[in-house]
């Protein structure tokens, strides 16, 4: 049986001042209608009854998430007590999932991806799920292929191919070695290669398979892990979930487990994919005008060009002169940024953290 896990615990500090604590990326439309959440969960169609979705969060922004899903169960809304990266978050959903279907199919997912079209994903996810079972002993990933030369993903190397299936529209592969964030030379070569995929951190296995993964790696994760699964459901699951989760070491799935596993199979992904980053990847979403500024909101611009501009219907937003800009209007803070020096953002919110202005955070 098919189980899903969200992974919904990122700040998006990028993407200050939208993203606050209590309204993260995840939370926010900035790719639609309905938010990065909603979209993740509308986009999984009939692959997993309400009942067998997991959404793990940040234990502050478990009511918001609940709001804006009311469709899946109060309980499948999972709060983490403090941030420990994605392998804790994984096995701890691992555990539950386990309580229920110990020999079940997981598949992982971060919250905040922009996928399309929706019936493709549960396609590739379904040819996933087909790989594990016959080979419960392998971790399926999903690699998506390069446009350019990308420094600020990971990326997977993959061998050879597996035989080819009944799909002739998918295809996988054994994985060769993951690679961390390489420089510009380096990322070069590999989109030259054509061996290589940016590492999407979407994952496909079965529940027993990655529990004994970390069992063998993290052996003092696991065992903290099997603690709280001990405990939910009793009177002690709020402080053990607490202590024990709590001491853990944070450590991301890739270098706990991905790694060090020999049977890791990399699926090309056949959808169209973005990690929607940072404000640059508006003009993606949402395309651009005549003078290739991306508008969401009420805007008048005179003489600028290659400008984003983020706002609400009722509030006017007139740039003058501007050009390669980010601007960002929201209730009680407004951003004036370069395109250039965009990753600077997350400076703006270190700042804030010094300066004691947690109404801003």
């Amino acid at each position: 049986m098919l189980h899903v896990v969200i992974m919904a615990g990122g700040s998006g500090t990028r993407f200050w001042p939208a993203s606050r604590r209590a309204t993260p990326k995840q939370l926010l439309r900035l790719a639609g209608q309905r938010s990065m959440i909603q979209q993740t969960v509308d986009r999984l169609g009939d692959l997993a009854d309400p009942d067998r979705v997991l959404v793990v969060t940040n234990q502050n922004q478990v009511e918001s998430i609940r709001a804006q899903l009311p469709e899946l169960p109060a309980t499948s809304i999972i709060g983490e007590p403090c941030k420990r990266d994605t392998a804790p978050c994984i096995g701890l959903a691992a555990r539950l999932i386990e309580q229920r279907d110990p020999r079940g199919t997981m598949v992982v997912m971060p919250a905040d991806h922009v996928i399309r079209p929706p019936d493709v994903f549960q396609d590739a996810v379904r040819f996933a799920s087909g790989l594990v079972e016959p080979h419960p002993q392998r971790l399926v990933t999903f690699g998506i292929k390069p446009t350019y030369a990308a420094e600020v993903y990971g990326y997977i190397e993959r061998a050879a191919a597996l035989p080819s299936a009944d799909t002739p529209s998918m295809i996988a592969y054994k994985v060769a070695q993951f690679r961390e964030k390489p420089d510009a030379h380096t990322a070069a070569h590999y989109l030259e290669s054509g061996n290589f995929y940016w590492n999407s951190g979407i994952f496909v296995w079965r529940v027993d398979t990655i529990l004994e993964a970390l069992a063998d790696h993290q052996p003092e994760m696991a065992g903290r892990l099997k603690q709280i699964a001990r405990a939910w459901g009793t009177p002690d699951q709020a402080e053990t979930l607490r202590q024990e989760f709590s001491a853990i070491r944070g450590v991301s799935i890739d270098y706990a487990v991905m790694e060090h596993a020999r049977e890791v199979v990399v699926v090309e992904a056949p959808y169209e994919w973005d990690d929607v980053g940072s404000w640059q990847a508006l003009s993606r979403l949402r395309g651009v005008d005549d003078a290739n500024n991306t508008i969401v909101g009420k805007h008048i611009g005179v003489n600028t060009q290659g400008t984003i501009v983020s706002g609400q219907q009722d509030h006017l937003i007139v740039t003058v002169g501007l050009s390669d800009c980010i601007v960002v209007h929201t209730s009680d803070a407004t951003l004036v940024a370069s395109k250039h020096q965009e990753e600077s953002i997350r400076e703006v919110v270190k700042l804030l953290e010094e300066k004691g202005w947690d109404a801003y955070l």
